[in-house]
């Protein structure tokens, strides 16, 4: 268990990923190794995108293959998913929600069908639901729930017409705070 709720709010406590198993002993449990808090951090943000552990491998080294900032690379890569993006825009309330959008054909980029969620959106695509789609039941209310919705900076959302664009790239400290991206960097660097 990874000690906190890595899923957004609509997930019901009865579902939940968040408690540590309960001991039955009266000792009190034992202090987690630097091993243990960079594995914690890393199943938090491989939960957290609902990615694979090989994507996740694969996201790393790209990430430390990349000029500039190892940590800066990997959260970048990983919000620039297609399934993140379409939640970062407040289209759907959870990313697992959002990658079943793109699966099913609902999302179109640059006016064309995407399936793949890992798909890397680039600055100036336009991400808009499919014609076929705008009626689904799924998008109903989708107005309203977008006015309370607060989207990051670097993506713009219109509910009237199902359409976004992707205005800039995302930085560190503008998505996932309860996620240490150095501390993943550092546990995938000792293996």
């Amino acid at each position: 268990m990874v000690g906190e709720r890595i899923f957004p709010k609509c997930q019901t406590t009865k579902f939940a990923v968040s408690g540590m198993k309960k001991r039955s002993s009266k000792r009190p449990p034992r202090p987690k190794t630097e091993y243990g808090l960079q594995l914690l951090e890393k199943q938090k943000a491989r939960l957290s995108y609902g990615v694979t552990e090989r994507q996740f491998v694969n996201y790393v080294k790209k990430a430390q293959s990349l000029r500039g900032n190892p940590v800066s690379n990997l959260f970048h890569l990983l919000e620039s998913r297609l399934d993140n993006t379409v939640f970062r825009m407040g289209i759907v309330h959870s990313r697992t929600f959002a990658r079943q959008m793109v699966n099913h054909g609902h999302i179109t980029v640059n006016g064309r069908k995407v399936r793949v969620p890992s798909y890397h959106v680039k600055e100036g695509d336009v991400i808009a639901v499919r014609e076929g789609s705008r009626g689904n039941g799924i998008l109903l209310g989708l107005e309203e729930r977008v006015k309370s919705y607060t989207q990051p900076s670097w993506v713009a959302f219109d509910p009237s017409v199902l359409t976004g664009k992707v205005t800039g790239t995302p930085t560190l400290g503008m998505g996932e705070l309860s996620i240490n991206f150095g501390t993943i960097i550092e546990f995938y660097s000792r293996v």
